[in-house]
């Protein structure tokens, strides 16, 4: 049987880069500033095997929220989902993944986990029953892109993309029109979202904050059209049958020692470091984004 996250669980803070400011008294602040330059942004196997194993031995075992800094690391989604396969007893229940994301995360890296193909992978859990990916507005899956996108997760019939502006039509090369969900406006594609998380039997969301128009929050990547409104209306819908949560896409400055992940980085269009500096200051973005988790970590709780 499926089982929400109760409430005496205690936040989460896999603290890779600094970037989360504290956001409960009874936060778990793991430190893990060592492995930034091998899991940052991507990763081999063998180091993403290594940090699992490190992971297991300090994880509670039943994790409140859990906030994983930079959207740098966002595959690290794919370990909390592990995490919490060990207490659902899988081969029995099922659940729907929900992200929120400005992209589909589901793109083809052949060097490892990468922060932008860890849906894929998810996508193989069995008892991953269905993921929607929300708020996509990245080029990412327009036709140009459409040959980066893994196209299995779509023929399993497991896969949705929920954009704002322009879709995916080229899904219907593949029988899968209805599989991407294009709307005009963050408000409308709420309203059309909705229905799916009251027929799901439970849920695990994942927020990237780079959903959020840069109005609200300030990420290191390229950002969406949501407004606060539009996040807390997911994770109300949530309410009663939420197994896990992380967050993601706060802002943090790191220089690759490798050029291989310099490069990566610079050709997918991350915000460079001198662009935080100046008049809007790494540390006045850090505290916007404080005062947003602290909202979602309170509405993860009321969900739970």
């Amino acid at each position: 049987m499926m089982h929400g996250i109760p409430a005496s669980a205690r936040p989460v803070i896999l603290d890779f880069d600094a970037s989360v400011l504290p956001v409960a008294t009874d936060e778990v602040r793991i430190p893990l500033d060592a492995w930034q330059e091998r899991i940052r942004f991507a990763c081999a196997p063998r180091d993403y095997a290594r940090l699992e194993a490190h992971l297991e031995r300090l994880m509670p075992p039943v994790p409140g929220c859990t906030f994983i800094g930079s959207g740098d690391y966002h595959h690290l989604s794919l370990f909390l989902l592990q995490h919490l396969a060990q207490r659902i007893q899988p081969a029995s229940a099922s659940l729907d993944l929900v992200v929120c994301d400005n992209h589909p995360d589901n793109m083809r890296y052949p060097f490892g986990l990468h922060c932008g193909s860890w849906v894929r992978h998810a996508a193989h859990f069995a008892w991953v029953r269905h993921i929607h990916v929300i708020g996509i507005t990245s080029p990412d899956i327009r036709l140009p892109h459409a040959w980066e996108n893994h196209l299995l997760p779509f023929v399993r019939k497991k896969l949705w993309y929920w954009s704002i502006g322009h879709g995916a039509a080229w899904l219907g090369l593949l029988g899968r029109s209805g599989h991407n969900k294009n709307f005009a406006s963050a408000d409308a594609l709420i309203t059309a979202f909705m229905p799916i998380l009251r027929e799901s039997p439970a849920l695990y969301l994942s927020i990237d904050k780079d959903v959020f128009d840069p109005s609200v929050v300030r990420t290191n990547w390229d950002q969406g059209r949501f407004a606060p409104i539009h996040v807390e209306a997911v994770l109300q819908g949530c309410a009663g049958k939420l197994a896990g949560c992380d967050v993601t896409g706060d802002v943090s400055v790191y220089a690759y020692a490798g050029w291989r992940k310099r490069l990566l980085s610079r050709l997918d269009g991350q915000t460079k470091p001198d662009a935080i500096e100046g008049a809007d200051s790494l540390a006045s973005w850090q505290a916007i984004q404080q005062a947003m988790n602290i909202r979602l970590l309170e509405l993860c709780r009321a969900a739970a």
